[in-house]
C-alpha cells in the first residue's frame, strides 16, 4: 500500500507538471486578452456567421468567450443576454463540442492526437450540429428564463492587475488539477495493484470493442466521460504511457471523447438556463458513438487494404 501511494503520488505531481505548463501560459495570456481589443475583434468577425446557425449576433459573445475560457465563462455571458430558448440550446450543443478549445487542444496534442483531427471534429460537430439544429426545430422562440443571477465581479483597471489577475486564474486552475489528479493517480495506482483494474477493464471491454478499441482503452475512456479531457488528461496520459494504447486507439478513444466528455458535469451546468437537457445529452452521447463507430470502421477498412497492397507487392 505504501509503495501504492509513492508511485500514485509521483505520477499525480509528474503528471500535475505537464498540464500545468499547458493551462497555467495559456489560461494567463487569454484573461490578458479579454482586456485587449482581440476578442472584441474575434467576436465582430464572426458575428456575421451566426444566422447561419439560427443564432443573433449577440450569441458570438458566450461561443467566444467559451472556446477561449471555458463553459462557465460562456454561462456567464448568457445570462447578461436576451436569447430565445432555441438560441440557448444551439449555443448549449454547439459548446457541449466545442468548449475550452486551447487548453483542451493542447492536452489533445500531449496524448499523440493530431491537431487537425482535433480541430476538425470539435468545430465540425459544432458547426454541424446547429445548423441541423436551427432546420429541424420549428419552436423555442419562447424568451428564455434563466434561474439565477450571474454574480457580478469588479473589473481589474491597469495592466498590473490584469496581469495578476491572470496569474491568479492560471494557478487556481492548476491547483484545481492537483486537487483532482493526484488523488485519482493514488487511487487508480492502488487499483492497478490490487488488480481491481483488470475486472473494470472487463466491464467496459464489451463497450470499447463495440466502438472499435482494445480493451486497454477503458481507462482512458472512463476518465474521459466522467472528468472530462482536461481534468481527466493526467489519467489519459498516464494510460497511453502504461497500458501500451495504441496511436489508432488514443485518437478514436480523443475522437469519441470530444464529442461527448464530462457528460454529467456539462450536462448539469445548463440546467439553470431553462433549456431542455436530456435531448442535449442524448444528442453528444449519440454522435459519439455513430462518428467514433463510423471512423474505427474506416480506419480498419483502409489498414487492411494497405495490408493486401504490402502482400501483393511482394
Amino acid at each position: 500500500m505504501v509503495s501504492s501511494l509513492k508511485k500514485g503520488s509521483l505520477v499525480g505531481l509528474q503528471t500535475v507538471w505537464t498540464l500545468g505548463k499547458i493551462i497555467f501560459p495559456v489560461t494567463l495570456i487569454i484573461t490578458i486578452l479579454q482586456f485587449t481589443p482581440v476578442l472584441p475583434w474575434v467576436i465582430d468577425v464572426i458575428t456575421p456567421l451566426m444566422a447561419l446557425f439560427g443564432l443573433s449576433g449577440d450569441a458570438a459573445i458566450p461561443l467566444v468567450l467559451g472556446n477561449f475560457l471555458n463553459l462557465y465563462a460562456a454561462i456567464g455571458a448568457i445570462l447578461t443576454l436576451e436569447l430565445t430558448v432555441k438560441e440557448v440550446f444551439i449555443i448549449a450543443v454547439m459548446l457541449s463540442f466545442s468548449h475550452n478549445l486551447f487548453i483542451e487542444t493542447g492536452v489533445a496534442l500531449k496524448v499523440g492526437v493530431k491537431l487537425w483531427v482535433i480541430l476538425v471534429v470539435r468545430l465540425g460537430l459544432a458547426f454541424i450540429s446547429a445548423i441541423v439544429i436551427n432546420l429541424i426545430w420549428q419552436g423555442g422562440s419562447e424568451i428564455a428564463k434563466y434561474g439565477m443571477i450571474p454574480v457580478q465581479q469588479e473589473q481589474p483597471t491597469g495592466w498590473f492587475a490584469i496581469i495578476l489577475e491572470g496569474i491568479e486564474k492560471a494557478g487556481m486552475g492548476i491547483f484545481q488539477v492537483a486537487l483532482i489528479v493526484i488523488p485519482l493517480m493514488i487511487a487508480i495506482q492502488i487499483l492497478k495493484d490490487l488488480k481491481w483494474l483488470d475486472v473494470v477493464s472487463r466491464w467496459i471491454s464489451p463497450f470499447t470493442r463495440m466502438l472499435g478499441m482494445k480493451e486497454n482503452t477503458s481507462m482512458t475512456l472512463a476518465t474521459g466521460l466522467l472528468i472530462g479531457l482536461a481534468m481527466g488528461a493526467g489519467v489519459m496520459i498516464q494510460a497511453v504511457k502504461e497500458d501500451g494504447v495504441s496511436k489508432k486507439d488514443a485518437t478514436i478513444a480523443f475522437i469519441f471523447l470530444v464529442a461527448c466528455h464530462a457528460v454529467i458535469e456539462d450536462t448539469l451546468i445548463f440546467i439553470p438556463l431553462g433549456i431542455p437537457v436530456l435531448p442535449l445529452l442524448l444528442i453528444r452521447i449519440v454522435i459519439a458513438i455513430l462518428l467514433t463507430i463510423t471512423v474505427a470502421f474506416i480506419w480498419n477498412r483502409v489498414g487492411i487494404a494497405k495490408r493486401k497492397e504490402a502482400v501483393y507487392e511482394q
